[in-house]
């Protein structure tokens, strides 16, 4: 009989939660993936993207709306037996030492005390925590309490390690200390742990640990590529070939990886479904949603970008600015929907439009953007058209609101809610009156409403 080397199968995978409104989100869209044994693989996306809902189910911890997950052929009704999780939050029991701790799974599945205990110890030793067994969480640094949940997670001798964004806790150096530890235990451990699957956003992260590198899309959640990571190890971070992958995985995360679909995607964002001009139409909200951006953080990106005149790097330009992937990309995606970034294989400059608005005064770059908004972004479009015909010039905000919870959650409606007002403020179109909830037409803007604006621009 062949042995079966796929541990872990996940086959047309939706998920949906409701919303506080009763609505249905979809979280998850048609996932198919597979974890074969003697692999690490990452699973790489923004927040939001359902990383860690497709863990915990593939880990059996909460259950897909519809679609299968297999562990070793049979289908999963509750928690998987060859799985353990190492989670962000470390989650230790406080009360308890770092030896009983480690104990916790197997105490749970009734393994004898002594035989507990050198396991546990074993462990302890193993992740480098030999002296700490008797020390409580409390006594223990960020990085010393995530190897305690490394080291509870190994204990149990699983098929599969997952592990939930284990390093975005801690500070740089313990983080890459740790990066490395694990891969020597994963190597030390291949004959009884047969693969790791860690979910991260972290793409420097991702590259120094995976052979695979699963990339997911966001709103909902799905896979936009699967990408081998052929790189010797030990890998070196400055080497060429790693900080192409890295460019490379850039560019497929923001969905810029060919050029001419760039400008296919930044046309489609620019199109939606008009409403009639005396009503506001959900469908015109769409279910895209606005980069979580501020006009003053956009025009300081620019004038770093200015310092580039033939652009740079995504990686080296998160590096320069001290951020993090998540702090980048909205920015980055607010560019693009304006047309003041272009991208390409990873790679972002200025174009024309962004130059000009760069150099514009200040009275100048306000009236700028208001028209790139207005041209651009279908939900201020629907805010100025409707408070325009408004006989009073004004609307309640939470008509808006409800319209942006009928797509998304409701933490996602009120971000999209405040940034289109902060960009609209910026741009002189509007104002909000959040302890009345009234939104009003600025003063200044006195242009018609119109529709179909936007529509035919390429």
């Amino acid at each position: 009989m062949e042995k079966i080397t796929n541990i872990i199968e996940a086959r047309h995978v939706n998920k949906e939660f409701e919303s506080d409104q009763g609505n249905e989100l979809k979280v998850l869209d048609d996932m198919s993936f597979t974890l074969h044994e003697g692999e690490v693989v990452a699973i790489l996306g923004r927040s939001g993207a359902g990383k860690s809902t497709f863990l915990r189910i593939l880990a059996g911890l909460i259950p897909a709306s519809s679609g299968s997950v297999t562990y070793r052929g049979h289908e999963l009704d509750g928690p998987n037996p060859g799985v353990a999780l190492v989670f962000q939050s470390f989650a230790l029991m406080p009360w308890l030492t770092v030896e009983a701790n480690v104990e916790l799974g197997l105490q749970a599945r009734g393994v004898p005390r002594d035989t507990r205990k050198k396991l546990a110890l074993a462990a302890i030793d193993s992740i480098g925590l030999d002296g700490f067994e008797s020390a409580y969480p409390k006594e223990l640094s960020g990085g010393m309490r995530q190897r305690v949940g490394i080291a509870r997670a190994l204990v149990l001798k699983p098929d599969a390690l997952f592990m939930d964004e284990p390093f975005s806790a801690l500070d740089v150096l313990t983080a890459e200390n740790l990066r490395q530890e694990v891969l020597k235990v994963w190597s030390s451990e291949s004959d009884s742990i047969k693969s790791v699957l860690m979910v991260t956003h972290n793409i420097e992260e991702a590259v120094q640990m995976a052979d695979r590198v699963v990339v997911l899309g966001s709103h909902p959640g799905h896979i936009i590529a699967e990408v081998p990571i052929t790189l010797p190890r030990p890998r070196d971070k400055q080497s060429d070939e790693f900080q192409t992958t890295v460019d490379y995985l850039y560019a497929v995360l923001t969905g810029r990886s060919d050029k001419g679909d760039i400008r296919r995607k930044l046309q489609s964002k620019v199109r939606d479904k008009e409403a009639i001009n005396n009503s506001v139409r959900e469908e015109e909200m769409g279910k895209k949603v606005l980069p979580d951006a501020t006009p003053g953080g956009l025009a300081g990106l620019v004038d770093v970008m200015s310092e580039h005149p033939d652009g740079i790097d995504m990686a080296d330009l998160a590096a320069k600015l001290n951020f993090e992937v998540d702090d980048l990309f909205p920015l980055i995606d607010a560019g693009l929907l304006l047309g003041i970034f272009d991208a390409d294989n990873g790679h972002v400059s200025l174009t024309k439009l962004g130059r000009d608005w760069q150099h514009a005064d200040i009275l100048q770059a306000k009236e700028m953007f208001s028209s790139m908004i207005l041209e651009h972004v279908p939900l201020v479009r629907v805010i100025d058209r409707a408070l325009k015909n408004s006989e009073s010039k004004t609307l309640h905000g939470s008509l808006i609101l409800d319209l942006l919870r009928s797509h998304h959650s409701d933490k996602e409606a009120v971000q999209q809610f405040e940034t289109a007002i902060s960009w609209g403020r910026y741009g002189e179109l509007f104002d909000y009156d959040a302890d009345d909830d009234r939104l009003t037409l600025d003063p200044e803007n006195k242009a018609p409403a119109t529709v179909g604006e936007g529509d035919d621009r390429a």
